[in-house]
């Protein structure tokens, strides 16, 4: 069980003024994540079980640093990876794959934008108060199945707005992945980037070097997917997908 430990370390990055010690489960989670979105870019089933290793091991990583809230968005992203690998394995009469990449038609761009901003907009004002709420959620439900864990104390929030914007947005991307939408690829670039310029300030370069690379290939997904749409003659903000 060494293997889920945070402080078994693989190697020592020499990134920043006292390193990075990366760990064997946070390097497999990252790698997984990476070929999760890479194969997602290619339109390759195979990405949700890479998805699946990815936000299992980063639960765990978040449950030893006492990130509950973040342990609980694992918890919808591991259901909406099962969801995905359904969505996009189901076949019509004639066995062809229902999904098709396209765009989202201009209501449902318009619909989700509006709740997206008033999500955003609550979130930033309440951040603290959801976060410790969705804590206290997890723990009560942990020590229900046993786990000897305590409400840790919880800072506040360094960055109410940026951080509600990629918890929202994650949310939407995912669910837009699952559905083929091409647009899951525009909101994950924006995601990245938030993230890249983040955890720099934060001086987490690692990570910051991370979300470098997966913007690459969010963007090479954006390409792909855009041409894959255009072949299914669905054109962007089109009343009708």
């Amino acid at each position: 069980m060494d293997f889920f430990s945070i402080n078994n370390i693989l190697v020592s990055i020499p990134l920043g003024k006292n390193g990075y010690d990366l760990s064997w489960i946070e390097a497999v989670g990252t790698i997984a994540g990476l070929l999760c979105i890479w194969f997602a870019s290619q339109e390759k089933i195979i990405n949700y079980l890479f998805g699946l290793i990815n936000v299992t091991l980063f639960a765990v990583i978040f449950f030893q640093i006492q990130l509950y809230a973040s342990l609980l968005l694992q918890l919808f992203f591991f259901s909406a990876n099962i969801y995905g690998w359904y969505a996009w394995s189901r076949t019509n009469d004639q066995q062809q794959i229902e999904l098709k990449i396209r765009w989202l038609s201009l209501n449902k761009t318009i619909i989700i934008g509006f709740i997206s901003v008033l999500l955003i907009a609550i979130m930033t004002f309440n951040i603290d108060q959801i976060f410790g709420y969705l804590t206290q959620v997890t723990i009560t439900i942990m020590q229900g199945f046993g786990f000897n864990v305590q409400m840790p104390v919880l800072e506040p929030d360094a960055f109410p707005f940026w951080d509600s914007v990629m918890t929202v947005l994650s949310i939407v991307a995912m669910i837009l992945m699952t559905r083929k939408y091409v647009e899951n690829w525009l909101v994950w670039i924006v995601i990245n980037v938030i993230s890249v310029v983040i955890y720099f300030y934060q001086g987490v370069l690692a990570m910051s070097l991370q979300y470098v690379v997966l913007t690459g290939i969010a963007l090479n997904g954006s390409r792909l997917w855009i041409q894959a749409a255009k072949r299914n003659h669905s054109r962007p903000l089109s009343r009708v997908e």
